[in-house]
């Protein structure tokens, strides 16, 4: 049932997001905009971070999400974390019986835990 609750995205869009992100890389090299502005991740500085991914995703392959831990370079340490779930894949991360018991609530006690 996930593979049909995805959002209408107009072909225009998907598509420039494909290049950008993915096949130029423009999120990490920093040269993403938005409005004519380029994005800056830099000015993050308030918030935690937490990345997760899951050990046998076949779309983001390990390591990917840690990208975000790196662009955000002026967060302390303390306010990054990540975690990698075993025995997932890409869909396991948010969905299942693994999201509910394991997942969900890293993510909400992390949550809770920001200040």
């Amino acid at each position: 049932d996930e593979y049909f609750a995805v959002l209408d995205l107009a072909a225009e869009f998907y598509l420039e997001t494909v290049q950008y992100v993915f096949q130029e890389y423009r999120l990490p090299k920093g040269e993403l905009t938005y409005r004519g502005n380029k994005l800056d991740f830099t000015a993050i500085r308030r918030t935690s971070l937490l990345t997760v991914e899951g050990e046998r995703d076949d779309i983001c392959s390990l390591g990917q999400t840690l990208a975000a831990q790196d662009i955000c370079a002026n967060l302390r340490p303390h306010r990054k974390r990540h975690h990698m779930q075993p025995g997932v894949g890409h869909y396991g991360v948010f969905s299942g019986r693994k999201w509910a018991n394991q997942v969900y609530p890293l993510v909400r006690n992390h949550i809770l835990a920001s200040d």
